[in-house]
């Protein structure tokens, strides 16, 4: 498990590892953190996206575990020629959501087998991936991942 500097910084540790591993990955320009609310507000946001929210942690005497969400997107294209395949239809939604997904994937197997576990991150249980449509001010597609990290509490009782 990653080791902290005497625990005081073991949420910044998580959020500055989580936030290169995204940013590393050539599907994704912007990573920001915060409410859900703070997402691309002002429109100027280079896509596709990661925002990642805190939604708590849990301190045991060994451990400290984040749950965090991390939304993958990217902005819909929506074509003006018109597409006789009502499956796809003239949207690159389907492309969004395989390449978000992947994105996902990536940084998941990193924290599970790769090379965040080596560092001492560890993965606890199994992520849910939930597609999304359509979200935020703008036209938005891709994927919300759920997921807890635990690290070392090494911090100093001293």
């Amino acid at each position: 498990m990653a080791t902290s500097d005497k625990g005081i910084r073991g949420f910044y540790l998580v959020l500055t590892t989580l936030k290169e591993e995204l940013l590393s990955n050539p599907s994704i320009k912007t990573c920001t953190f915060g409410d859900i609310t703070d997402v691309d507000l002002q429109k100027q946001t280079i896509f596709p996206l990661a925002h990642m929210i805190i939604e708590g942690a849990t301190n045991s005497e060994k451990t400290l575990q984040f749950n965090f969400t991390v939304l993958t997107m990217d902005q819909i294209d929506i074509s003006k020629q018109l597409d006789d395949d009502v499956f796809t239809g003239n949207t690159n939604t389907q492309d969004i959501l395989n390449t978000q997904l992947a994105v996902s994937n990536r940084m998941v197997s990193r924290l599970r087998i790769g090379a965040l576990s080596q560092d001492g991150y560890e993965l606890v249980g199994d992520p849910t991936c939930e597609p999304f449509f359509d979200r935020f001010e703008n036209i938005l597609a891709g994927w919300a991942t759920t997921f807890t990290v635990q690290i070392l509490n090494d911090i100093s009782v001293c």
